[in-house]
């Protein structure tokens, strides 16, 4: 099928061509026919299938088709609400791409900048609005965001909104948005929590789902390393001495862990940068521009960071540390074998990533082939199917004291072995218990032992 067949309008039509489009993926196929018709829906589909333009394309054409009935004013139509400042500027530049033949404005706000420059534009008026839920509601609040023409409502990347605990400000947004409206609600996983807050915000939605829930491309190679925690480090910098590995992210689950790896690949020689949470727009958004342009060949990144990374060509994703939530390592390998090319995501399992791994493969009902020849193998735990790892010895407890009056006497009894096999074992013997004086109330007198008849 070509996007021609989809009954879209030329402007789009050739903003596609510019961009080099000739066939939509599925989720667009089927996406956007029922949102051109105003129905409501659930898409549940895994990154890199091109969820963006599934929604992104039929939005400007009906706002396209719309125009004209608001007498010229630029009030905000369309609201696609995201859960980090990356995603919602890549959405951004996807919206600015598909309507460059259109005359439709839009704008991206997001916290972690000064919000004089996202104002501004608000302030002349736009038709499409991309903003993560923080700086959303405090626009809002203070008076620069007004939704009461709002007609076309996206809530993106839902499982990850979760994720990052920002239910309470979707809950928030929807009683601040008309209740006539089109919904349209994108996930890339579907567990029963998403279902719950999709039924709050759609009516009667058209449900698609592309490919079964957090499953990962077939496109990606996945190979697995056991290795202990202590020689991670050797064990990324060995990987990283292939040449031919021209991209690579990392990821870790902290932001102290993205800082530390870099730290280390910087100092042997590898161009690396870092980016999470705590980094400045400025600095994340330079970080990105290098990685794509390849001035820098890793970038070290956090979950949330790394959301909206959206490279076609990138060669490896490397799981330093394994994440903790199942759902979690479906997004991170979803950032390679993009557009129908090949990608490879390795991971570094330590001893204590052993549970995480066997619930990431339950999730993804593969088993994930483990790389046994390499410089760094695992100690502490085995290969799988070569047993368990032994348990470690503890080292003996002092003897446990009991109170007997004011003193403290040794309860247990203990056997001392000496090196001497001709030796007689010295033994501690268990003292007899000695009982506290009993008070007799009822006599001036003092016994020991029980209390006698008077």
């Amino acid at each position: 099928m070509s996007f021609e067949k989809l009954d879209l309008i030329e402007p789009i039509l050739n903003a596609l061509k510019h961009e080099g489009y000739t066939h939509p993926t599925p989720i667009q196929a089927t996406s956007i026919p029922i949102i051109l018709k105003g129905t409501d829906l659930l898409g549940c589909a895994q990154t890199g299938t091109g969820k963006t333009a599934a929604f992104a394309i039929p939005i400007l054409q009906r706002l396209q088709l719309e125009k004209g009935k608001d007498n010229g004013r630029r009030n905000i139509k369309a609201l696609i609400v995201t859960p980090t400042r990356e995603l919602a500027i890549q959405i951004g530049e996807s919206f600015a791409a598909y309507g460059r033949f259109m005359n439709l404005r839009h704008t991206v706000i997001f916290g972690g900048v000064p919000q004089s420059q996202q104002v501004n534009p608000l302030k002349m008026g736009v038709d499409i609005l991309v903003a993560t839920p923080g700086r959303l509601l405090d626009l809002i609040n203070q008076g620069y965001v007004k939704l009461n023409d709002l007609s076309i409502f996206v809530l993106d990347e839902a499982d990850r909104m979760l994720d990052m605990g920002f239910i309470h400000d979707v809950r928030k947004l929807i009683k601040l948005i008309p209740p006539k409206r089109q919904s349209l609600f994108f996930s890339a996983t579907m567990p029963e929590s998403i279902r719950v807050l999709a039924s709050t915000i759609l009516t009667n939605p058209e449900e698609v789902e592309v490919t079964p829930a957090s499953t990962t491309a077939e496109t990606v190679v996945q190979e697995m390393y056991f290795v202990d925690a202590e020689n991670k480090k050797d064990l990324l910098i060995h990987i990283l001495q292939d040449k031919s590995i021209q991209t690579a992210l990392v990821f870790t689950r902290t932001k102290h862990g993205a800082d530390k790896v870099q730290r280390f690949l910087v100092k042997a020689h590898i161009k690396a940068e870092a980016i999470h949470g705590n980094k400045s727009q400025n600095a994340r958004q330079n970080a990105l521009r290098n990685f794509k342009d390849r001035t820098t060949r890793v970038l070290v990144a956090t979950d949330i960071a790394a959301r909206g990374i959206d490279i076609d060509d990138l060669n490896l994703v490397i799981n330093y540390e394994i994440p903790n939530i199942p759902e979690t390592y479906v997004h991170r390998i979803g950032r390679t074998g993009r557009a129908g090319l090949n990608g490879k995501a390795v991971s570094f399992c330590d001893a204590e990533e052993r549970e995480f791994l066997r619930d990431i493969q339950k999730l993804i009902s593969i088993k994930i082939p483990v790389v046994d020849d390499q410089p760094f193998p695992a100690i502490n735990i085995p290969a799988e199917g070569k047993g368990k790892p032994k348990p470690k010895l503890q080292q003996q407890r002092p003897p446990r004291t009991q109170n007997v009056g004011k003193s403290k006497q040794p309860l247990v009894v203990r056997t001392s072995l000496t090196t001497d096999p001709n030796a007689a074992p010295k033994i501690q013997v268990k003292p007899k218990r000695v009982e506290q004086p009993q008070q007799i109330v009822s006599s001036p007198n003092k016994y020991w032992g029980k209390k006698t008849r008077q």
